[in-house]
């Protein structure tokens, strides 16, 4: 089979694509042909040995989603022709891999392959940090940053979905529209505006409930000092490269709580009692990205969608518009 092999971790200059045999699923794994794969900031440190997991060498890169194709004998959730995506880090540049049954989970029949391959490393991450971390509540301000890359994009939405106000930071002016688009009600460039007095002019001074950092450096020691009383403020990673010290005083002197926003998810898959709570929002986003007419998105129907999935919803009206 074709795939693109990563033999050292010196950049995505030294990938390259070389016939690499063909895997067999293992008693608990099921084996899928690749449908479409999805390429993140993570892949990139990856392949230049800058993240925090390392696969041994040489390894195929890449998420996706796939269709299967053959199941281990021990295999009891799954059967040929099962849609799937799966959390594996790595392996979805090829045009077949494996996965373990624990880390792979159904494609909803209204949800793409291409929303279905970044919807458990993007979109997971994403409902993870906000609801499970910080506990986000209708009309609460998330701050995001990083907000038009893969994972910020994803908290923008389901931040604004989940009834959040939401404050999108990026570092660019080419990126501010998509970030509006998706749901950011403010959106900064700290390229060229003070992002921090920016954020007090748009709070009344108060700060920000939530604060969800994908950039690091000195931006994140910024969202330090924006933080409300009993706010949180979740790392999520360090796109621009320093990984930063936080002056302790300012938690304590704001009581407010820093969360790590490392979705493991092992937590959330191997329980298969839990996987329909976990992914019921994905008839929600796979809607809305896969074709915006093809649901209407009523309070209503959020609602329905969000309870099921274990979030209290207190007022579902100021959540979001009816788009039908």
């Amino acid at each position: 089979m074709r795939a693109v092999l990563c033999e050292s971790f010196e950049g995505i200059g030294a990938l390259r694509f070389a016939e690499a045999a063909e895997p067999r699923p293992a008693d608990d794994e099921v084996m899928i042909d690749v449908h479409a794969a999805s390429v993140s900031y993570m892949d990139y440190l990856m392949v230049c040995g800058g993240y925090q997991l390392r696969p041994a060498l040489p390894y195929v890169p890449g998420t996706s989603a796939e269709v299967i194709v053959a199941v281990g004998r021990k295999v009891e959730r799954f059967r040929r022709g099962d849609r799937v995506a799966r959390a594996n880090w790595s392996g979805g540049f090829a045009e077949r891999m494996v996965a373990k049954t624990w880390k792979s989970a159904r494609i909803p029949d209204n949800v793409g392959f291409v929303v279905g391959s970044i919807v458990l490393h993007a979109y997971l991450t994403a409902w993870y940090a906000l609801v499970e971390r910080a506990r986000l509540q209708p009309r609460e301000t998330a701050l995001i940053t990083g907000a038009a890359g893969g994972v910020g994009l994803a908290c923008v939405e389901v931040a604004r979905l989940l009834g959040g106000r939401v404050i999108a930071v990026v570092g660019s002016a080419s990126k501010t529209e998509v970030v509006r688009h998706s749901g950011g009600e403010h959106v900064i460039d700290y390229s060229h505006e003070d992002a921090r007095e920016r954020v007090k002019a748009l709070t009344g001074g108060e700060g920000v409930d939530i604060a969800v950092d994908n950039v690091g450096g000195t931006l994140f020691l910024t969202l330090a000092r924006l933080i409300r009383w009993n706010g949180r403020l979740v790392p999520m990673g360090f796109a621009g490269g320093e990984i930063a010290s936080l002056p302790l005083n300012l938690p304590l002197l704001k009581n407010y709580s820093i969360v790590g926003g490392l979705l493991l998810v092992h937590d959330l898959m191997v329980d298969n009692a839990r996987e329909g709570p976990r992914f019921a929002a994905w008839y929600l986003l796979g809607s809305m990205l896969d074709d915006p007419s093809a649901v209407c998105l009523t309070p209503a129907y959020v609602e329905r969608v969000l309870c099921y999935a274990g979030f209290r919803i207190e007022k579902t009206e100021t959540m979001l518009g009816s788009r039908c």
